[in-house]
């Protein structure tokens, strides 16, 4: 009987939450690395005295709760709001309670995860490497991708990991920007949360009895690539 009622469960599951969530985290951590990868680069290679402002405007999602960071993006993404306004003066509408929505507020509060292994990497590097392939006549762009993104290869190994694991992860700030609406930004940590809520708890078990599994893997990653990078380093 207990099986039966373990296969019903099963069968009542609704993967939707579960297919959105790759989907954003998939998503996000593209736009991170494309949008970290000149920030880190800049913030370690700068001497400006803007890098220290702007390093910690990045590393703000850290300590900053996620509710607040998701309330101030509902307001300026809102129709009111300057960005809200601008989208729709453009004829995007506005993103709030989208899945455009979701990937802003992931993006920003994912950032610190990505920008700063990636440019612990860079400043890792040194000057040296650079140096050499100037003497080679190399110029910026083929210093850039031929010698210091080769190098910095576990700084960004460590970021996607960690950008896409903690976009999984989210909840204050996607539920703040995103709401709760099914197939659209209904998301894994959303879902569990209803499910508890209305005392679903075989569901909530499946959901984040996957979460626990996926969190465990990520961090027995992290701390395997990072032992072999020890062995294989200076």
């Amino acid at each position: 009987m207990a099986c039966l009622n373990e296969e019903s469960d099963l069968n009542a599951f609704d993967f939707a939450p579960v297919w959105l969530t790759l989907r954003l985290a998939t998503t996000t951590t593209l736009f991170l690395l494309l949008i970290g990868t000149p920030l880190a680069w800049w913030l370690a290679r700068t001497s400006s005295w803007l890098k220290i402002p702007v390093g910690a405007l990045v590393a703000m999602p850290l300590v900053l709760p996620p509710t607040v960071l998701g309330f101030y993006l509902l307001m300026t993404l809102g129709p009111q709001g300057p960005m809200g306004q601008l989208t729709q003066t453009l004829g995007l509408g506005t993103l709030p309670f989208t899945f455009a929505g979701l990937v802003v507020g992931s993006v920003l509060y994912s950032l610190p995860f990505v920008v700063q292994p990636i440019q612990n990497a860079f400043e890792a590097l040194g000057t040296r490497p650079l140096e050499v392939a100037s003497t080679l006549r190399a110029g910026p762009w083929d210093r850039f991708f031929s010698v210091a993104v080769p190098l910095a290869r576990p700084g960004f190994l460590t970021a996607t990991i960690l950008g896409f694991a903690h976009t999984v992860g989210e909840f204050g700030v996607v539920l703040m920007i995103g709401g709760n609406i099914p197939g659209a930004t209904r998301v894994l940590s959303v879902a569990i949360y209803d499910h508890v809520e209305a005392m679903e708890y075989a569901q909530a078990h499946w959901l984040a009895g996957g979460m626990l599994l996926f969190s465990f893997l990520v961090l027995l990653a992290l701390y395997g690539f990072g032992q072999r990078t020890q062995r294989v380093g200076p």
